[in-house]
């Protein structure tokens, strides 16, 4: 329990003086003309913050990743991905609490909560695997982005024209990369908005669509011994522990809001990806046996977005695709923006200043992504198993084992159960991950 949180500085926030009676670490306030008015945060904002983050490009991989496995493993073990993501997101949480808490500022970024607990070795280590997140999504969302582009650029044209990877990459990078450059945030958001409302509606179209096709027997089959390869793309999809920091700032520090806001606002993208999954898989277009072919990853989604005898299917995949891609992607370079900003000093006041920055972004992915167009899949395993298990899923475990029994410097409430048997299960998941991976990719599992 609280006992006596500092005094947080500023005119936005004041000391919670009686932590019985409330449950706020410290207040927002806003004065209006005549005295401060408490300012509350929405707890539907910031679930609808956490949901909106989690829905992006990475449900798009999902029916090629669970194919093997078939629609009732790969249910149960993204139900299970779910709940090491909610505890991640917990923990994450916690160790920022503490760290608003014991140092009385009311606004503390994920990296530099690291660093507060892990040192600067720690903080420079998570800014790389930060990195590279950032940089293998990236390359995977433009090159399925511009290949998307392409193949709409060759259904307009002229018969028998297909263009090459590159034109599509660098249509997709002047597109929503421009977008970013010239146009204001204010603008951007506005627009990504909109783009979210598109993703949303076409989502809710295909799901009719692909549940009026269903075989029941595609449910029939499954190979649990598959499930495993699916985990990867699963922490992709599932991501959301970036902006944990901005809801528990929101929230004021209102661990049981918190709470609340983590749990709800990741188990809406769940039911999705569930719904989902289970319409692709149990398609009657999609053949659960269809191998690995020359090392290239059969993908059913594509299979649907190209298949003739159901155009509306086609275009809707397409539309849900490019704008689901396209959220994430917004998000993603802005993330690279700020985190390049801080590293080498805010570049601002002029297009021609931040062209550099903009070029350290997006030059290495598209060049990437141009020159092999079948790297989505690959680049989020890599994501998925050496970045964000990492990330996510040993650093926020680590430190709150430190906060809690080695500094002692543990104030605020726990968040998670289960004591050091939690931090341990935690660790040795992700540390398995990573391990079956590396087996896998060695051709040894």
């Amino acid at each position: 329990m609280i006992t006596k949180p500092p005094a947080i500085a500023g005119p936005s926030a004041q000391p919670i003086l009686h932590p019985e009676s409330v449950t706020r670490l410290f207040s927002h306030l806003e004065f209006d003309g005549t005295g401060f008015k408490h300012q509350p945060g929405s707890l539907f904002a910031c679930t609808a913050l956490i949901a909106g983050t989690t829905v992006g490009a990475g449900i798009l991989a999902l029916p090629a990743v669970t194919l093997p496995a078939g629609v009732l493993p790969s249910t149960a073990i993204l139900i299970a991905v779910w709940i090491y993501m909610v505890v991640s997101g917990l923990l994450v949480a916690e160790v920022n609490l503490n760290t608003m808490h014991t140092t009385g500022q009311p606004s503390l970024g994920l990296l530099a909560t690291i660093q507060r607990i892990l040192g600067r070795s720690g903080a420079i280590a998570a800014g790389g695997v930060y990195l590279f997140i950032h940089y293998a999504l990236l390359v995977a969302y433009m090159a399925r982005g511009g290949g998307i582009l392409a193949s709409a650029l060759a259904d307009l044209g002229p018969m028998g024209v297909i263009f090459p990877n590159w034109v599509g990459n660098g249509l997709f990078v002047s597109l929503f990369g421009g977008l970013i450059y010239f146009g204001s945030e204010q603008l951007v958001g506005r627009l990504n908005g909109a783009f979210f409302a598109i993703l949303m509606t076409a989502f809710g179209g295909l799901l009719v669509l692909t549940l009026s096709d269903l075989n029941p027997h595609q449910f029939l089959s499954h190979n649990w011994g598959a499930v495993g390869a699916a985990i990867p793309v699963m922490f992709v999809a599932l991501v959301y522990q970036n902006v944990v920091p901005v809801v528990t700032t929101r929230l004021e520090g209102d661990v049981h809001k918190i709470r609340q806001a983590i749990i709800l606002g990741s188990l809406i993208p769940l039911v999705m990806f569930l719904g989902w999954n289970a319409a692709i898989l149990g398609s009657n277009q999609i053949n659960l046996s269809q191998p690995l072919t020359d090392g290239i990853r059969f993908d059913p989604l594509e299979l649907l977005r190209r298949d003739g005898t159901h155009p509306w299917t086609g275009a809707g995949i397409s539309i849900f695709s490019e704008f689901a891609i396209a959220t994430s992607f917004i998000g993603l370079v802005y993330g690279l923006l700020n985190f390049f900003g801080d590293a080498f000093g805010r570049i601002s006041h002029g297009k021609t200043r931040r062209w550099p920055l903009f070029s350290l972004v997006l030059m290495p992915p598209m060049g990437l992504s141009a020159l092999n167009a079948g790297i989505f899949f690959e680049a989020l395993d890599y994501a998925g198993t050496f970045g964000i298990s990492v990330l996510f899923g040993i650093v926020p475990a680590v430190m709150t084992w430190k906060e809690r029994y080695t500094t002692r410097t543990h104030a605020t409430h726990s968040l998670v159960p289960g004591g050091k048997i939690t931090l341990t299960v935690m660790i040795g998941l992700a540390m398995g991950v990573i391990t079956q991976q590396l087996l896998l990719k060695a051709n040894l599992f």
